[in-house]
Order: structure tokens, then sequence, then C-alpha cells
């Protein structure tokens, strides 16, 4: 069971970022949230779910897409030693 099975996409925040990366070609694609709901029903599903039924929209591929949450509120430096 992973973090995608435990998140619902109405349980994202408004301006958080989903990173897609195509299996295939390798194309990087970002989505929000309101891309996501622009869909019927959409709203209820589970992230894993909206990764299944992605796919790439590049020049003939029709590849897969692999999902990513992107956390740049949370980054940080390195805060550690040798000690």
């Amino acid at each position: 069971m992973s973090w995608k099975s435990q998140i619902q996409v109405r349980d994202l925040e408004d301006d958080q970022h989903l990173e897609m990366i195509c299996l295939k070609c390798g194309r990087l694609v970002y989505i929000r949230k309101a891309d996501i709901c622009k869909k019927e029903g959409y709203e209820q599903l589970y992230l894993d779910e909206v990764e299944r039924r992605s796919r790439c929209r590049g020049k003939g591929c029709d590849g897969r897409f692999r999902m990513a949450m992107e956390r740049l509120k949370e980054l940080s430096g390195f805060v550690g030693g040798i000690a």
C-alpha cells in the first residue's frame, strides 16, 4: 500500500502540484487539483487511480505516467555534520 492509495484528490491543497512523468517518452507535466477535478467524479478518486487513468498526450506516445508529489515548501538544506 503506497501513499497514492491513501490520498484522494479532494485531500490535496488547492495550490498543490503533482509531477507526472511519462514512462515511455519521458515527458514531464505538472498538474494541479483543479486540472484533475475538471472531469466529473475525479475529486473522489485516489491518486493511484488517477495515475492509472492518465495517458501521455505527446505526439504519438499514449504512454503511462508515474506520479510524484511536489513539496517545494517543505524542502530544507542539509543540517548535519560529523560528530
